[in-house]
């Protein structure tokens, strides 16, 4: 559950100030980027854990009211569904801090994965549930020869083991410095940063830019790919957007640049509306909205 501070601006160290305003939101990496998928043309089944109170409840309501099966979603009686506070200050920029609460504690149903990976075009991880049972689900899906998209958020060091496991890595401009070993500030600090990560195994390698839109590196090469002009409002779930927006036309058999300019046009809309799942958009939104700019060779 996000629980959201619009600030005019964040505090400094030892600072207090008054926020604007707080909302509680359907949340949460996994939850997003499932939310994602669903409204822009996947079948979705999620695995996760909540907790057995009220955020949980309306965490799961509300994923079934966007047609994701949650049959994958535990519910822990002992530790609380897990919360991040997000602030958001007037330049759309936002600053979160989780606690994982039940996801912390998330234990992988392997037959129930299994069954839903034999009948999957892709799984979409992230590593706000612990890392081995990220380990495991991404060892089950090579089993059943599905592509594994990973999502390295909140960054922290991979296992060796997972590298060679993972079709797409995607990774924001932090993630990339902290898992490729250099500063991300340029474009071709973004294009050798992919170069790095494409290097450790994955087939594919996304790094996302914000404004700047997106660096996309294969075995043909990199390119980059222009953000689109907007008015930024609240950029949370922005990358979770990208990711389903990624995953649903990979699925579909897109090209990998056709499937960035699709998360760029869906991350686009997100970033124009508060809040993380009320304003991730549906696949008509993004049928109808403007084409970002051609990609280019970096």
């Amino acid at each position: 559950m996000d629980l959201v501070l619009r600030v005019a601006r964040a505090p400094e160290a030892g600072e207090t100030v008054m926020a604007e305003s707080l909302h509680h939101l359907p949340g949460g990496k996994g939850g997003n980027q499932a939310v994602a998928c669903a409204r822009l043309g996947g079948e979705v089944q999620l695995f996760g854990r909540l907790g057995n109170d009220g955020h949980g409840q309306a965490l799961r309501a509300a994923l079934q009211s966007d047609g994701i099966d949650v049959i994958g979603v535990q519910t822990d009686a002992q530790a609380p569904t897990g919360v991040a506070t997000i602030l958001v200050d007037d330049a759309a920029q936002n600053r979160i801090v989780v606690a994982a609460g039940a996801n912390g504690r998330f234990a992988l149903d392997a037959p129930a994965l299994s069954l839903a990976l034999s009948q999957a075009d892709c799984l979409v991880a992230q590593l706000e549930v612990p890392l081995a049972e990220v380990l495991a689900a991404a060892r089950l899906a090579q089993a059943a020869g599905c592509r594994v998209l990973l999502n390295p958020s909140p960054v922290q060091a991979l296992p060796e083991a997972i590298w060679s496991l993972v079709d797409t890595l995607v990774v924001n401009e932090t993630e990339a410095a902290a898992l490729g070993g250099g500063e991300v500030g340029t474009l071709a600090e973004a294009a050798l940063a992919a170069q790095k990560l494409l290097g450790r195994g994955p087939a594919r390698v996304v790094v996302t830019l914000g404004a700047a839109g997106a660096v996309a590196a294969d075995s043909a090469g990199c390119r980059h790919h222009p953000g689109m002009a907007v008015q930024a409002v609240d950029t949370t779930a922005a990358g979770d957007t990208f990711m389903g927006a990624l995953a649903v036309a990979l699925g579909q058999g897109q090209s990998l640049d056709a499937a960035v300019q699709r998360g760029i046009r869906a991350a686009a809309l997100c970033v124009t509306r508060a809040g993380a799942q009320p304003s991730i958009p549906t696949a008509a939104e993004v049928d109808a909205s403007p084409l970002p700019s051609p990609w280019s060779p970096l």
